[in-house]
């Protein structure tokens, strides 16, 4: 039985999970794919937002410059990358500047320090790409970029140190009230991995039956673009969540010169805040999103037309940019919803909705487990404190060691003086270390995401095949069963004899 079932492992459940990790309960993260941060937690713009946009009376609005400040926090103490790069909204026209000064006025009202209109000359002589006919921009300085799926999981990785239960594959199907607990009944998603029982993958929640029941006194609705469908299993529809895909590009850093050295947004519409150009904490610049409801949630397609729109719009902001510099296309979809705001509420006897969650989801997402954290309190839920709670994370990267230290280094840690990336100068010893982490990568992209593996210019063409094999030899697991990425993603179909010797090789 445990105390907390938390369902939904993006960015607003390994919040949770992080907070309630400190106090004394027993407490289980919920996710139907194979690893965390695989909704809009990994495809979004990576954004700190500053807290000017979302109006004061919202939820989205009073949560902002708290989550932010804390993410800069969270983002030194558990080692994740980020820079305050700090942004611009920029205006074209003078109702574009009347914008802008409303912009100013609620950001203040927010809570927002800094804020200042400056005149297009002015904003040309930071930012040297900006196009001649932008007039003014506001200029944010709290605000910057992340690693987002980085973030996310590194507070599951602490959430987990300190007794958190991690439920992978596991898709929740009814929630039904049994007067002091919930029986939560979930539908195990089996997956190309072969565990064997002593394998260091097992985990106690496999069952022979693909139907499993989670027991919980509290329930926590954390799951994104399927929260409404949670909710809706106990109480009466409050909200509809409307998916709504944005695209992107991916620009190689090493192809573009210089682009724009802080996040860049257009004046923002009724539908949204526009294509933003970003650089991010990897030194390339990211593109997009449009924005565009879809029906299926998770209908993550990238389109010819969506792209040749985001490019027209940010050519606008930004004339030199060159979307043929492009390394990758991606989409990711967003919890938008019918609420228009944040949905945060006791829904249920002994049940919290964190759903509706959209942009600034991902900077609001600390402040979200505060306010989860101070429900669960008044509940008379957590009483007590753990005095051997261990915060804190370090990640050795190889290619931040001065080149100076780096012999010294690879003499006592030979691994690492084994490059795998080339593009990113990821080495061996990096994914080793990340599959002794407290939550191991399953697949090649969750390698990926836990060190930067295929990150750069071939975008794993030289180094997927590596990762492959390091994967399946560090986890004792048959080729066969390696995914790419989630659940069914397998690249290998089959094992064909060489002819040069009488061995079998995978293909």
């Amino acid at each position: 039985m445990f105390d907390v079932a938390i369902i939904g492992a993006g960015v607003v459940g390994c919040a949770v999970a992080y907070e309630l990790s400190q106090y004394k309960l027993r407490a289980a993260l919920i996710e139907k794919e194979n690893d965390v941060a695989m909704g809009a937690s990994r495809a979004n713009t990576a954004i700190i937002h500053g807290g000017y946009d979302p109006a004061t009376h919202t939820l989205m609005g009073r949560l902002n410059v708290e989550g932010m400040r804390r993410c800069f926090e969270l983002c030194e103490e558990l080692d994740v990358e980020h820079k305050k790069t700090g942004s611009w909204v920029v205006a074209f026209d003078a109702t574009q500047r009347t914008t802008l000064e409303m912009l100013l006025e609620q950001g203040v009202a927010n809570g927002c320090e800094g804020l200042k209109i400056l005149e297009g000359d002015i904003v040309r002589s930071r930012e040297p790409n900006l196009s001649d006919d932008i007039v003014a921009a506001l200029w944010i300085p709290e605000s910057g970029v992340l690693n987002p799926w980085e973030f996310t999981l590194a507070m599951a990785e602490v959430a987990v140190r300190n007794g958190v239960t991690f439920m992978p594959n596991t898709k929740v199907c009814g929630l039904t009230w049994r007067q002091d607990h919930y029986e939560i009944k979930s539908h195990t998603i089996r997956s190309a991995l072969n565990m064997s029982e002593d394998s260091s993958f097992q985990q106690e929640y496999h069952r022979e039956t693909d139907i499993i029941a989670i027991r919980a006194h509290y329930v926590i609705n954390a799951a994104g673009v399927g929260s409404d469908l949670i909710h809706n299993m106990v109480a009466p529809p409050a909200f509809e969540i409307v998916p709504t895909r944005g695209e992107y590009f991916l620009l190689d850093g090493t192809a573009v010169d210089h682009l724009v050295g802080s996040v860049v947004f257009p004046c923002p519409t009724r539908a949204g805040k526009g294509v933003t150009v970003s650089p991010t904490v990897h030194g390339d610049f990211l593109i997009g999103p449009n924005s565009e409801v879809v029906a299926d949630r998770e209908d993550t397609a990238v389109t010819g037309g969506a792209l040749r729109d985001i490019a027209q719009k940010a050519h606008r902001v930004v004339p030199s940019l060159n979307v043929r510099t492009s390394i990758r296309n991606f989409a990711g979809v967003r919890a938008n919803s019918t609420y228009g705001d944040f949905f945060i509420e006791k829904s249920a006897t002994n049940f919290i909705d964190l759903a509706a969650i959209k942009s600034p989801g991902l900077t609001c997402a600390p402040a979200i487990a505060r306010v989860a954290r101070e429900m669960l309190q008044k509940d008379g839920l957590l009483k007590e404190k753990r005095d051997d709670w261990r915060g804190g994370r370090r990640i050795i990267r190889f290619k931040e060691i001065p080149e100076e230290e780096r012999d010294a280094f690879v003499r006592e840690n030979p691994l690492y003086g084994r490059v795998i990336c080339r593009c990113e100068t990821i080495t061996e010893g990096e994914i080793i270390a990340s599959m002794k982490r407290e939550i191991p990568p399953v697949s090649i992209d969750g390698i990926k995401r836990r060190t930067g593996t295929g990150m750069g210019r071939c975008q794993g063409g030289f180094c997927g095949p590596r990762v492959m094999e390091i994967l399946a030899r560090e986890s004792g697991r048959d080729p066969l069963s390696i995914e790419e990425d989630g659940c069914g993603s397998t690249i290998l179909i089959g094992r064909t004899k060489d002819p040069r010797s009488r061995e079998v090789s995978s293909e």
